[in-house]
């Protein structure tokens, strides 16, 4: 296989909500991921964020570092400001080998306000779309620079929520800015992935897998829920436990052509409902099983 298969810490620390899997200890949750077969972690609030610090833990784990989300503000500062803003975070990603930067845009995100329902997320004036792209390509344009493409993350309570948002957003930016692929978000928030990666799959350089429960998904857009309200329900779950059909999606990838370094399983739930490794060990079989079929 020439991509390699990680994991978001989420299912056993939740960074939005983190009373979900406060108990667990870093050290556990690197070395379950590792038990189970994962070759890398995206950051989590749990890790240091000195490489000096974080390498040898995950030296001793065998794991690399996949990457990291980075919350840009770049509706509210300029292209200057957000290079500062970033420095640290980019010099822990350098440092420890990560091939993208996962950026996504939080300027009044509701993501991770529980009482607020996802209508009430932020969106962008027609005005205002040019701007923003601008800002984004000539920050991309510095990270690519810096060897750390971007890998944009749309997401449920943010700007770049909807299929139609996120054509927007690429048409917008340049070739700079690449896309992350969420399958569950995607999902969410009423689109196909397999459509999207037809659309952008020349631009899609991460993603991350998470699997959706129609049923329960289907309560939370009738109740407008907020996205966490949604989590702890269970509206997400791992690759093939859910209503995604991941061979399609691997599939599609590997037809326009996927160069990015991973696959991420990022499927973030109540881990007192859903035991991370029972769960994860679920998903990591069902995704490496297709990745070995399918020759990706």
């Amino acid at each position: 296989m020439s991509v390699r298969i990680g994991v978001n810490p989420i299912a056993w620390s939740n960074d939005d909500m983190q009373e979900l899997g406060r108990e667990t200890p870093l050290e556990t949750c690197l070395s379950e991921g590792r038990q189970i077969g994962f070759a890398g972690f995206e950051l989590g609030h749990k890790f240091p964020r000195k490489s000096a610090e974080l390498g040898p833990i995950l030296s001793r784990h065998g794991l690399a570092l996949v990457s990291g989300w980075y919350s840009s503000g770049l509706l509210e500062r300029s292209v200057e400001e957000e290079i500062a803003a970033a420095q640290d975070h980019l010099a822990l990603l350098k440092e420890l080998g990560a091939t993208v930067m996962i950026v996504a845009e939080t300027t009044g995100a509701v993501h991770g306000n529980r009482a607020a329902p996802l209508s009430t997320r932020p969106v962008i004036k027609a005005g205002d779309w040019a701007a923003f792209g601008q800002r984004m390509t000539a920050f991309g344009a510095y990270l690519k620079d810096q060897g750390l493409p971007i890998a944009y993350h749309h997401h449920m309570g943010t700007v770049v929520e909807t299929p139609a948002e996120i054509d927007r957003f690429m048409d917008v930016t340049g070739p700079e800015v690449g896309l992350l692929l969420d399958t569950g978000h995607m999902t969410f928030a009423g689109g196909n992935p397999v459509a999207m990666v037809q659309r952008w799959g020349h631009r899609i350089n991460h993603v991350h897998c998470k699997d959706v429960r129609p049923a329960l998904l289907a309560e939370a857009r009738k109740t407008d829920s907020s996205f966490l309200d949604a989590v702890v329900n269970g509206v997400f779950t791992v690759p093939g436990d859910g209503g995604i059909d991941y061979r399609t999606v691997l599939g599609a990838l590997k037809a326009a052509g996927y160069r990015g370094d991973w696959l991420v399983i990022e499927a973030e739930q109540d881990p007192a409902k859903a035991n991370p490794f029972t769960y994860l060990t679920k998903g990591y079989q069902h995704l490496q099983g297709l990745v070995s079929e399918l020759g990706l």
